[in-house]
């Protein structure tokens, strides 16, 4: 083996025994500032935080509806909306501009047509939806009546 590979072997055994020595250091003092917190198990205030961010935020029910004596108490049927209401909460952003070919309030020629299939056929219409107009429009917690409701609301205000 020549002189320079001689020196190349040595370097690396001292760099080497310098890392190992090195770690073996680092081990030592974690282990002294750790002061064995591993045994104790894990911190309660830590867990009491880990517990309160997983917690889930609702419930899915599948099956029966609970007692109404049970839980947070049972929510009052809400009261039916007008159909200016649900005009201006669900059919305005459509009907105002006729958004897909909805037919806009104000335009009665467009109206008439449809009007002919009478409140019946305009329901059934808003019910199960046509072309780009979703079922129930964007009003999906709409009942039949708000629904017939607004339908009647947007006729008269076109005129018919």
């Amino acid at each position: 083996m020549s002189h320079q590979d001689k020196a190349l072997v040595k370097s690396f055994i001292w760099v080497f025994a310098v890392l190992i020595a090195a770690a073996v250091i680092f081990y030592v003092v974690a282990s002294f500032v750790t002061n064995g917190s591993d045994s104790e198990g894990p911190n309660e205030r830590w867990q009491a935080k880990v517990e309160e961010n997983i917690a889930p935020v609702g419930q899915v029910n599948v099956g029966a509806v609970p007692a109404a004596g049970s839980g947070a108490g049972a929510a009052a049927p809400a009261a039916a909306r007008s159909g200016e209401q649900v005009y201006n909460t669900a059919c305005m952003a459509c009907h105002s501009t006729g958004v897909a070919g909805a037919p806009k309030v104000g335009d009665k020629a467009a109206w008439e047509a449809r009007a002919q299939k009478g409140i019946d056929g305009l329901l059934s219409t808003a019910i199960n939806g046509l072309n780009a107009m979703p079922p129930r429009g964007t009003c999906a917690d709409c009942s039949d009546e708000e629904l017939q409701a607004a339908i009647e609301h947007m006729l008269t205000q076109t005129g018919i």
